[in-house]
């Protein structure tokens, strides 16, 4: 236990009994601060109760040059000769005047510079209060009295002997390069540990620069268009890895398809795979004659072992944060859940390549692994390391995506045996704390979880099939609940068949009650099917679903500091974009602000044709393209539009109920066109487009007609979002000298 954690728990607990009376803080300040104070307080609870054995291990407190001293020196004193008897031999060194004497030479020796440091062991190891006059009593005594019996054949070897034993100048030095190794390696490793978090703190406070630098200093980014920034952010900060994957899977071997990383992502993931090969080797060797061990081989298994060991147990509480919906650095950097997504899978790979070759290590170390098996602790070993093998292999991306749900609940309970087996592996090893902080960050958020679930309440949702095979929830929020313009929520749908499923989905405010956040499902699989069968059977299509909601999650996009804002989606990612484009335009500016959804077929626009409607009196330029129009089937969905209601546009009655609607799968292209026609006619204030849109073309017209800096922020199918990336990283050094930024919202993570 942390005791001077106690206080400032106390302290915190203090600071929150105010918000603890049951009102309803409308001041978004306020609310800001009770949520950062239960944060706060959360933390301090679990730093205060860190059990002691953890306290009192690494990382705070080490071997050091004493320990390692005392040991070194005690360890060859003690096989010279023998001064105490065997059930003594451990208080021997510090108790016995003529052992003493023997150990304060050797300290005077070969550890001149911290030879007092004898005092504290003493008193800590051999509980024997020792002054520095007993210690330069003991050095004189081994100047008047010492004996070399390296070559005194009168000594039996179980005699006692009542003289200090010289000892030999490079036995000496022997020993203290030998226990350098052997001890010094848990040191470092406990330091190049500490290098590793070092390098990715290094590396989140220049992402954080930045990023916060566009909202803080917006004038300051719009200037930095010289051809160094430009060189940085076209070659490194911005593109995909390689070619124009990034957000779309890439193929390999059938099974093995992948998320190909930004190139920053590639670029400080190699860094720090360079960084972790360089540590696992640094200042490891042989001591020829090595008095411990006898085999160079056996050797090096033990200083590895203990190496890949330390440095994976370092990286474990971060690893576990980069994996956690409430990562307090996505809060400090700006970047986005899918960024830390990715670093949390491949320092994992990275992580278990090194706990598997730390249990090789040990198995070939050991000479009797059956033995060794025998032992709880090994046993939890075990679970950890084959919990981590399967977990990397269950976490195949074709995996993910076939059996989502499978691999949902597989994830946690191995994730738990790793964890669990770990912590209970190395209990009485020296690394508890790292683990014990590891299961902290993993509580903090399944807490942090449960309190945003109850926060936001249980309410019923009006759940309706639309058109297109579309989901829509419209959901009650309270009042104090905080939208975030391009944030996700994680919805639970509260039936028998599922309520303990969770999945992500971007929402937007709807446009008829600002108490209420709409959400809008695509149809797939699994829960979302379920849920299109169940609403079949009820009339109108539409159900009242108790539900719980956990977020909001994301961060909004700068987009208001630019003075163009092109917000691109595509398909189902409009929710989001549309959201943070309403946003901008809340208030009077000279912005200019344009949409452009790219969707399929007309029929593509009624689940969010409500939506669309509520951008009329805005001044948002809009712009929709229509990738197949000639495509006519369902467009005898189109009274769907309004579910539930009757609508009126521009003094029109909004239903076809007079003209005769087509079948799934009709031609007839005179009712096609009245349709079209009537859609034309009803958004008359957007601008209808047939075929692909060039992305090229959009980003440098987007340019073109900014009066200085412009971002474009999309969302929609991977392939249209890796071709708006590449689009602007070709015109980010353009020939009007503009700057020009991107902001992805497409989460890709599963």
């Amino acid at each position: 236990m942390y005791d001077w954690c106690i206080n400032v728990t106390i302290g915190l607990l203090v600071c929150l009994t105010p918000f603890c009376i049951p009102i309803k803080l409308r001041n978004p300040r306020l609310r800001t601060v009770r949520t950062w104070l239960i944060v706060a307080f959360i933390i301090s609870l679990f730093i205060t109760f860190t059990p002691s054995i953890a306290v009192d291990g690494a990382p705070i407190h080490k071997y050091g040059e004493g320990k390692i001293a005392y040991y070194s020196c005690s360890s060859q004193v003690m096989k010279l000769a023998q001064f105490c008897p065997k059930d003594e031999r451990y208080t021997c060194v510090c108790q016995n005047p003529n052992a003493r004497a023997s150990m304060a030479y050797c300290y005077d020796y070969a550890y001149s510079t911290v030879k007092y440091s004898m005092l504290d062991l003493c008193a800590t190891e051999c509980d024997t209060t020792l002054t520095r006059q007993d210690f330069d009593e003991a050095l004189a005594n081994y100047s008047k009295f010492s004996r070399d019996i390296s070559h005194d054949g009168s000594l039996s070897d179980d005699q006692f002997v009542d003289f200090p034993v010289k000892l030999d100048h490079s036995q000496m030095l022997l020993y203290k390069r030998s226990y350098d190794q052997v001890l010094g390696n848990y040191d470092r490793s406990i330091y190049y540990g500490g290098v590793l978090i070092l390098y990715w703190l290094v590396f989140f406070l220049g992402v954080s620069i930045i990023n916060w630098s566009k909202f803080i200093f917006p004038h300051l980014v719009k200037r930095m268009v010289d051809p160094y920034t430009n060189w940085l952010r076209k070659h490194l900060f911005v593109p995909a890895t390689a070619g124009l994957r990034k957000t779309n899977e890439k193929p390999f071997l059938k099974v093995l398809d992948f998320l190909v990383p930004t190139r920053l992502e590639t670029a400080s993931l190699t860094g720090f795979f360079i960084l972790l090969a360089h540590l696992v080797t640094k200042e490891m060797h042989y001591v020829d004659g090595d008095p411990i061990f006898t085999s160079k081989g056996r050797a090096f298994l033990r200083y590895y072992a203990v190496r890949t060991s330390i440095l994976t147990s370092s990286m474990m509480p971060l690893l576990i944060l980069f994996g956690g919906r409430n990562n307090v650095l996505q809060v400090a950097t700006r970047w986005d859940y899918s960024s830390f997504i990715t670093l949390h899978r491949w320092i994992s790979r990275m992580l278990v390549i090194l706990i598997t070759g730390h249990s090789l290590f040990y198995s070939l170390y050991t000479s009797d692994f059956y033995e060794l098996a025998s032992y709880d602790y090994i046993r939890w070993g075990i679970l950890g390391t084959l919990s981590g093998l399967v977990l990397c292999v269950h976490s195949l991306l074709v995996l993910r995506r076939k059996y989502y749900e499978v691999f949902l609940l597989l994830h946690i309970v191995l994730a738990l045996g790793f964890i669990l087996g770990a912590y209970i592996h190395v209990m009485y090893l020296y690394c508890l704390w790292f683990y014990h902080f590891t299961f902290a960050v993993w509580i903090f958020d399944r807490v942090i979880r449960i309190g945003r679930l109850i926060s936001f309440g249980f309410p019923h949702a009006h759940v309706m099939l639309l058109a297109d095979e579309a989901l829509k929830v419209v959901i009650p929020k309270p009042a104090e609940w905080e939208t975030i313009p391009g944030g996700h929520v994680f919805l639970h749908f509260l039936r028998p068949s599922c309520f303990w499923q969770s999945h992500p989905f971007t929402y937007t405010i709807s446009p008829n009650n600002p108490n209420e956040i709409v959400v809008f499902i695509k149809v797939k699989k699994g829960v979302t099917e379920s849920l299109y069968h169940y609403l079949q059977t009820h009339p109108g299509k539409s159900v009242s679903i108790r539900v719980a909601v956990e977020g909001s999650y994301g961060e909004q996009t700068p987009a208001s500091r630019y003075n163009s804002a092109m917000f691109v989606a595509g398909g189902n990612g409009i929710p989001g974009i549309f959201a943070e484009a309403v946003d901008l335009v809340r208030y009077p500016s000279n912005q200019k602000v344009r949409l452009i959804w790219v969707v399929r077929e007309y029929r593509s626009l009624y689940w969010f044709y409500e939506e669309l409607l509520s951008l009329k009196n805005t001044h948002i330029e809009t712009i929709i393209y229509v990738t197949k129009p000639e495509s006519y089937a369902h467009l005898d969905e189109f009274n769907l539009r309004f579910p539930g209601a009757e609508h009126e546009v521009s003094g029109e009655e909004t239903s076809l109920t007079s003209m005769p609607l087509m079948s799934y799968g009709s031609s007839d292209s005179t009712t096609a066109e009245q349709v079209i026609d009537k859609i034309h006619r009803e958004l008359s204030f957007i601008t209808f487009e047939e075929g692909r849109p060039s992305m090229d073309g959009i980003v440098k017209h987007t340019i073109k007609e900014s009066e200085g800096s412009a971002a474009f922020i999309t969302c929609g199918h991977p392939v249209m979002v890796d071709d708006l990336r590449a689009a602007v990283v070709a015109n980010i050094d353009n020939e009007s000298h503009k700057r020009v930024d991107y902001f992805e919202q497409l989460q890709v993570w599963a």
